[in-house]
């Protein structure tokens, strides 16, 4: 059975907080009973060296300290040393922790421990590990104590004991709020996961358009918002592509409208053949014909197989080219339209024809838009890295809310003026890719009232 990626995640937070609590448990115990140790040690140390003290002050000599203190036999008959009244030795039977001894300060052992006894010399290395016993400034001893720690007493194993207990219950509480935080913080890091696992499935389900909610700016907020982004492009091209089919139909459906028209006509006798009927239908199977040109080329643009056929290209000759062949409309028009462009600018590497099918393009459009008196300018210029090539007209102008969608198929800024000199509506749509397919840039400017200008720039 899989598991899922909440379950996943607190469990491995489960085994993390478990190694950690029992890493702190261990190292815990270990160093409070390696403090305790210590301090019983030196608990134990400074009471010994108290009495062997009050002995030494009491009667100014160590004779007699090994009776008195390892056991039940009476103190030294000679008196004290002072007229103080000596203070009272450990009671009779008991026996001083076995880890410590006493040195003469000739190093001769007068109260024996462990392996050290009396009359003994200690060795060298035993007394200056050993802490010395100074009275009013005078060394009079040395404390030695033996390896081997004397075992623990009845408190002691009950002080470590409720030790252990303390950290085990501390140990269990640890684990159980890990679990819990591991819990909340699985569910919290695979939330987000979850709501685009739905957002995906309702995508494959044919709903487009879905929205998650981006609830942080990491990599799973950043993922969030790709989705959202990608759902957005995905419904909007959808859309496009559904428009795209309908402008396809409609666009394909008048034309042919026309011709089964007259071809009707004709079979039923209604109409005779005239010259003008069929230059009407040969009018329009020439639209249907350029429409399936442009379909054409945007399906090979937006394969990566649009073919160019790239050679060094002076960019004055094709904006005369260009001029040249729009000059005698321009004029009946009485519309202005010039070159200016500078005869040493750098080439570029490009298919001329491609270029040339742009250029028209725009300036066919520029011609359909500007008024008598209007004036249209092919420019270009030398720009950093590149070449600069300009379509500007004094036309009408293009409303702000048309500019984003001018280059999309089948988008027209008049819709008043659809199929206008029978064109298809993928003009700009077809610039654009072509100009693209070269490595370069297209983009538009334009103000209403004042005109429009396109540009396009291509690296040398």
């Amino acid at each position: 059975m899989p598991r899922s990626l909440a379950f996943r995640l607190t469990l491995a937070f489960l085994l993390v907080s478990l190694v950690g609590v029992a890493l702190v448990a261990v190292l815990s115990r270990f160093i409070t009973v390696r403090e305790f140790d210590r301090l019983t040690e030196g608990q134990a140390k400074s009471s010994f060296s108290a009495n062997v003290s009050a002995y030494y002050q009491a009667y100014g000599t160590w004779e007699g300290i090994h009776q008195a203190f390892r056991q039940q036999a009476p103190a030294p008959e000679q008196p004290p040393a002072n007229d103080e009244q000596p203070l009272p030795l450990p009671p009779p039977g008991r026996q001083e922790s076995p880890r410590f001894g006493l040195a003469d300060p000739a190093g001769y052992v007068v109260l024996p421990a462990g392996s050290f006894q009396v009359g003994k010399r200690a060795p060298p290395r035993v007394l200056d590990e050993g802490a010395p016993l100074t009275i009013d400034g005078q060394l009079v001893g040395v404390i030695i104590e033996t390896d081997a720690p004397p075992p623990p007493g009845p408190l002691e194993v009950q002080y470590l004991s409720r030790t252990n207990q303390a950290l085990m219950i501390a140990a269990a509480g640890a684990v159980l709020v890990a679990l819990i935080i591991g819990v909340v913080l699985a569910r919290t890091l695979t939330r987000p996961l979850r709501e685009l696992t739905r957002a995906t499935q309702a995508v494959a389900q044919g709903q487009l358009e879905q929205t998650v909610p981006v609830r942080s700016e990491d990599e799973l907020g950043q993922l969030a918002v790709s989705f959202n982004q990608m759902s957005a492009d995905l419904a909007r091209a959808n859309h496009l592509r559904r428009q795209m089919t309908a402008d396809i139909a409609h666009d394909l459906r008048t034309p042919l409208t026309v011709i089964t028209g007259y071809l009707e006509a004709w079979r039923d006798g209604d109409l005779k053949p005239t010259p003008a009927r069929f230059e009407a239908m040969h009018a329009e199977a020439q639209h249907l014909n350029r429409l399936i040109d442009d379909l054409r080329t945007l399906s090979l643009a937006d394969a990566g197989e649009l073919t160019l056929n790239r050679q060094p290209v002076k960019v004055p000759n094709l904006l005369r080219r260009v001029a040249a062949a729009y000059q005698h409309q321009a004029e009946q028009q009485s519309i202005a339209l010039t070159v200016q462009a500078d005869d040493d600018l750098p080439t570029i590497n490009a298919d001329p024809e491609r270029l040339a099918q742009v250029l028209k393009n725009l300036a066919s459009n520029a011609l359909r838009y500007t008024p008598e008196q209007g004036q249209i300018r092919l420019l270009a210029r030398r720009q950093a890295g590149g070449v600069q090539l300009q379509v500007a007209d004094t036309g009408r102008g293009i409303p702000p809310v048309d500019l984003p969608n001018i280059f999309n198929r089948f988008y027209r800024a008049d819709k008043s003026r659809e199929q206008s000199g029978g064109q298809s509506g993928l003009g700009l749509a077809i610039a654009k890719a072509i100009v693209e397919a070269h490595g370069g840039q297209i983009s538009v400017s334009s103000v209403v009232g004042q005109g429009t200008c396109f540009t396009l720039v291509f690296d040398i």
